[in-house]
């Protein structure tokens, strides 16, 4: 079996690895726009997280014109669809008021990120503790635990120094993505190359 699998995959694999060669630009692009995306994020978090803000104000209302629409549209054998135009209107709502007062959702958000990291903290901790018998090394359970309660903390205390750490956190992602993704582009570039 694992080796009727390990044949699979290299015929995959000697499939798959001659098209990526082929688009190695497509990777390389890729990678310039998650290097750019970080650079930006580093340097303008505000103006970052404020962009944040408005697509999803964006999204949340059309997404809610879709659901509301679809609600309205939508044929009698559905069942009962007063539902899909409430989820629809409330859309609309939370996306103008994104808009309206970008402060106010990101704070929110921030809030409820700071809640939900509280949480799974404890719930991690006390799994750590209960788990102790039964596995090993539930240390690393305990010390993932606090360090989301001590996150958690940290965001419900000073929630715009946690939007700030947030935007920089996904810009050091983007950052270290994009580069990831151009040196994978120039190695596929080499095997086009080759071929």
């Amino acid at each position: 079996m694992a080796i009727s699998s390990g044949l699979g995959s290299a015929v995959v694999a000697s499939r798959v690895l001659p098209a990526l060669a082929h688009h190695w630009w497509v990777f390389l692009l890729r990678g310039v726009v998650g290097v750019a995306f970080g650079l930006v994020a580093f340097f303008y978090p505000v103006a970052t997280l404020y962009t944040f803000i408005v697509f999803y104000a964006v999204f949340s209302i059309v997404d809610g014109v879709f659901a509301f629409v679809s609600a309205v549209r939508g044929k009698e054998n559905m069942g009962p669809r007063w539902w899909l135009a409430l989820i629809g209107i409330l859309g609309v709502v939370a996306g103008l008021a994104a808009y309206l007062w970008p402060g106010f959702t990101a704070i929110a958000l921030l809030t409820l990120i700071g809640i939900w990291a509280l949480v799974n903290g404890v719930v991690e901790i006390v799994g750590a503790i209960r788990l102790r018998a039964e596995i090993d090394n539930e240390w690393l359970l305990l010390i993932h635990g606090i360090l989301s309660v001590l996150f958690g903390l940290i965001v419900l205390a000073r929630p715009s120094g946690g939007a700030l750490a947030l935007i920089w956190f996904i810009a050091a992602f983007a950052l270290v993505s994009g580069s990831v993704l151009i040196v994978l582009s120039f190695r596929l570039k080499g095997l086009a190359s080759k071929a």
